[in-house]
């Protein structure tokens, strides 16, 4: 296979696991969410730091925007990909607001997932 099969590859995870994410938030699914974040993934915004687990807890106790009608707006502004490493610029319109997201992947094991989340809304 050569080097741009491979590339096209990692971006197709890459854009599933996205996907998973956005779906993740619109329905509230901790599980999804769980499956697609290393473990010791870290989420960030200005002045706000949290574990994984906690942001879970807020996930699932929080309102769900599926529940409520919301349309599904989430989208993929850009991906930056080096090696095993990728970069995820997203908007995320969830709860009234509007943020931005970047999502830090690894591909560990032959799969990618998240191990870190910055973020913060317009």
């Amino acid at each position: 296979m050569n080097t741009h099969n491979l590339v096209n590859q990692d971006i197709d995870s890459i854009t599933a696991t996205v996907q998973d994410y956005f779906e993740g938030l619109h329905h509230a699914d901790v599980d999804k969410l769980r499956q697609i974040f290393h473990a010791d993934a870290n989420l960030q915004a200005p002045g706000l730091r949290r574990s994984l687990s906690e942001w879970l807890k807020l996930v699932a106790q929080r309102e769900v925007p599926a529940a409520q009608g919301v349309q599904f707006l989430y989208r993929i502004l850009s991906i930056d990909l080096i090696g095993d490493q990728a970069m995820v610029k997203l908007v995320c319109p969830l709860l009234g607001r509007t943020y931005i997201d970047f999502l830090g992947l690894l591909k560990e094991e032959a799969r990618w997932k998240i191990v870190n989340k910055m973020y913060a809304d317009l």
